[in-house]
């Protein structure tokens, strides 16, 4: 089939959807079919893509593209690149990577057109927790993650206990899990922490670690290019994801967990179900039950070993080349019959 995907962003931007875009892609042209991908993302990266990648098309472009393919795919809705369905009928596939509802805060007029245009399209949620948010029926197809780059590596020593992954902003929750560093020092043990991102509360939380009188166990490394990313999770035990938010998904807890590290998560939106039986969640916001869950893990080898056992078969959900068949599956349900609001 000629699939159309809408990829708001896109490499060489950096961020979830542009990650699942560039993982999904391919992975429809390895399968037999034809796939051109349009973005509002106006750099070019420079490098050879294994389809078509059209930056910022133009009113002419949109229709032709649209008039192109069997199906058009946006990899998260976006009312700028959905306008052409106006004029041109073709099925119509959302995926849908973060909430459209309650955990969003604004409630404006294009959310609600959003909310209200679901019903004309066959919508995917990356979660449960996202399906859950959604006023439509959906199929739910987890995000993948960058297997030939997130791997455990049997030769880098695990010298290290906790490792953070992601940017360093209020509603990440890293603060929480300084705090609960210090009340571990109290109990006993000192683990080191690993702060991988950037952001605008890190001197922030360098004053809170000098505070707490941990910052000699606390590391701060900057933002990572992947292939540094998965060499640093390789030489820790557990990864901790302590979002004071619902988080749609996670993708860094996947890549957490293909890297050899247990998990410690917040217990909200999508996050329980990216962990699986792979770590430990707690209640969101509770900093005394994160701190008695790392403390369970960094005392116990065999209930770290314990959730490691799991950790393939639950990975395999999420590899890429499986997540891509679940969206052609969708796919080829869109294309006949179309919905009848749509005929």
């Amino acid at each position: 089939m000629k699939i159309l995907i809408s990829s708001y962003v896109f490499s060489p931007s950096v961020g979830g959807i542009e990650t699942v875009s560039a993982l999904i892609a391919p992975e429809f042209v390895k399968a037999g079919h034809e796939v051109i991908l349009l973005t509002h993302t106006e750099e070019d990266d420079g490098r050879t893509w294994p389809f078509e990648v059209v930056r910022r098309p133009g009113f002419w472009k949109m229709m032709e593209l649209v008039k192109w393919c069997d199906v058009y795919f946006q990899n998260n809705i976006s009312l700028s690149y959905a306008w052409p369905l106006v004029f041109v009928r073709r099925p119509w596939v959302i995926a849908h990577h973060t909430w459209l509802g309650r955990f969003q805060g604004d409630q404006d007029c294009k959310g609600e057109l959003k909310r209200r245009l679901l019903r004309y399209g066959f919508n995917a949620t990356i979660s449960r927790a996202v399906a859950r948010d959604i006023p439509v029926p959906s199929t739910i197809v987890g995000n993948p993650y960058s297997k030939d780059v997130f791997k455990a590596r049997p030769e880098i020593s695990r010298v290290r206990e906790l490792v953070y992954l992601g940017r360093l902003v209020s509603d990440k929750g890293v603060d929480m899990l300084i705090e609960s560093v210090a009340d571990l020092k109290e109990r006993g043990l000192a683990p080191c922490l690993t702060i991988i991102g950037s952001g605008s509360e890190e001197q922030t939380l360098k004053d809170l670690a000098k505070a707490r009188q941990v910052e000699d166990q606390v590391v701060f490394t900057g933002s990572k290019g992947p292939a540094e990313i998965a060499e640093l999770l390789n030489a820790h035990q557990i990864m901790v994801v302590p979002s004071q938010w619902p988080e749609p998904f996670g993708i860094v807890a996947l890549e957490g967990i293909a890297s050899g590290c247990a998990l410690v998560a917040s217990d909200a939106g999508g996050l329980p179900e990216v962990v699986g039986r792979c770590g430990i969640t707690y209640p969101l916001g509770d900093r005394a039950a994160l701190t008695d869950s790392l403390y369970r893990l960094l005392t116990d080898r065999e209930l770290r070993q314990r959730y490691l056992r799991d950790a393939q078969a639950h990975l395999l959900k999420f590899d890429p080349a499986t997540v891509a068949s679940k969206y052609l599956d969708v796919f080829t349900q869109a294309i006949e019959p179309l919905p009848i609001l749509c005929r």
